[in-house]
């Protein structure tokens, strides 16, 4: 039987994914200011043949309950994404790079230029994660500015990005000339200016970096509300997703190939990744043992302040943790991760209580606790029913989680046929398999009717 191939990437938290993984024994108490963790973390993963190492951020610290803000490492991260990923990047040679960056408390111009100097720094291995910032206390650390609303917060990000990729391809590829005998270092056509005015940005351009070998930096959005998988649809090279089970990411997956094909894209040209969080033993009973020793580490006020603030800052003061998750406005903020645990919580019949300690791990992603040749048989399932075309790892424990998973999980995984053994070297765009960007392009093709961004000789 023909195999299908997978991709993997790993998400670099601090102490691990798990809330309450600081307070494990294995981990560093200390990991969150030590750029050393993450650049081990992220080379252990390119050794193992992984292809992407996600960095995640905020612009604030979630609105917590103040004893638990106290009793937990994840708010405190020592650096800012793009900053680290420069750290990461020139530590590591093979290895996809996937910062996150704001469209809410950023401008066009300058983040093009630090994602396409991060790109060129990494020679051609950055990705950018885009976000649309949706808690208030980010909002709160900036002057005031854009319309806070949820479909106006996608709004900007779709202009964002227009603008962004207009910038990106303000340069010819091939316009480079270099010739010191004739004195002559561009062509004619190697830069255009963009002169983009829209509702939300405007910048004349061109952009002052040139292009990496890779052309531009890729693409990832994670939102998985309705606008934001039109904005992956139209956009994304991939998309990282929160799918709890089999059944769920099918639909999700089948539905963002229906967006990008009636975008005018091809279908295959996006790799979906939903994110797994693996417990793993020698045994099932080893591995409940572990997921149980973590869980028997979390503090109730934690727990609680966590569910919060991925309920999209709902405030449960004086609701009943032993009873039902009551009915929720919807939230302005983490709207599909709302709708995806009050959905879990009724399906299974959680309380308040249960529901916060079920997702202090996972947080509303695939969780899977069991031995390695069980956990590689459910990646095969899901890759082969057409629910993903990788997973993004969320390590319960640095390092020890990340290294169960190489060391039980991958050499499976590879001895299934499931691993690509394409390129080891390139750029990102041409380790994942997706196809080469169009040259000599202004804005890589993506201007729709109405958009008022044009492209003029210089």
């Amino acid at each position: 039987m023909s195999a299908r191939k997978i991709v993997l990437g790993t998400i670099l938290y601090p102490s691990g994914h798990h809330v309450a993984a600081w307070r494990h024994p294995s981990t560093q108490v200390d990991a969150n200011i030590d750029v050393a963790h993450y650049i081990g973390a992220a080379r252990a993963a390119e050794a193992a043949g992984f292809e992407i190492a996600f960095i995640s951020d905020r612009l604030g610290v979630p609105k917590s309950r103040a004893e638990a803000l106290r009793r937990v490492d994840e708010w405190s991260h020592g650096f800012e994404a793009l900053t680290l990923a420069a750290a990461v990047a020139t530590a590591t040679q093979t290895i996809g790079v996937v910062a996150t960056a704001s469209t809410t408390f950023s401008e066009p111009y300058n983040l093009a230029r630090q994602l396409a100097s991060l790109d060129l720094i990494s020679n051609g291995r950055i990705g950018w994660n885009i976000v649309t910032s949706s808690l208030q206390q980010e909002s709160d650390n900036f002057n005031p500015g854009p319309d806070f609303d949820h479909a106006a917060r996608y709004a900007r990000a779709d202009e964002f990005v227009d603008a962004v990729l207009a910038l990106w391809g303000s340069w010819n590829p091939d316009g480079f000339v270099r010739d010191k005998e004739s004195g002559v270092f561009l062509a004619p056509d190697a830069v255009r200016s963009v002169d983009h005015e829209g509702r939300y940005f405007r910048s004349k351009g061109p952009l002052n970096v040139i292009p990496s070998r890779q052309g531009r930096p890729l693409l990832v959005q994670a939102g998985s509300s309705d606008a934001g998988k039109a904005l992956a649809a139209r956009t994304a090279d991939v998309v990282f997703t929160a799918q709890t089970d089999i059944v769920s990411a099918r639909g999700f997956y089948q539905d963002i190939r229906k967006r990008r094909a009636a975008s005018g894209k091809n279908a295959d040209d996006v790799l979906i990744l939903p994110g797994i969080f693996p417990v793993i033993g020698r045994t099932k009973s080893e591995a409940e043992d572990k997921y149980a020793e973590l869980q028997d580490l979390i503090q109730p006020d934690v727990a609680l302040s966590l569910l919060e603030t991925y309920l999209g800052d709902i405030d449960l003061s004086g609701i009943d943790i032993d009873g039902p998750l009551p009915d929720l406005p919807v939230s302005n903020s983490i709207r599909s991760r709302q709708a995806l645990l009050a959905g879990l919580a009724r399906k299974e019949g959680l309380s308040v209580g249960a529901l916060a300690r079920l997702i202090a791990g996972a947080r509303g992603h695939w969780q899977v606790i069991g031995t390695p040749e069980e956990i590689a048989g459910q990646i095969e399932d899901w890759t082969a029913s057409g629910a993903a075309d990788g997973f993004m790892l969320l390590p319960p424990t640095f390092p020890n989680g990340q290294d169960d998973f190489i060391d039980g999980v991958v050499p499976l995984l590879r001895d299934r046929g499931l691993l690509n053994p394409g390129p080891r070297t390139g750029s990102l765009r041409e380790r994942l398999g997706l196809p080469a960007l169009a040259r000599n392009r202004p804005d890589d093709g993506r201007n729709r009717a109405g958009n008022q961004t044009q492209a003029n000789g210089t």
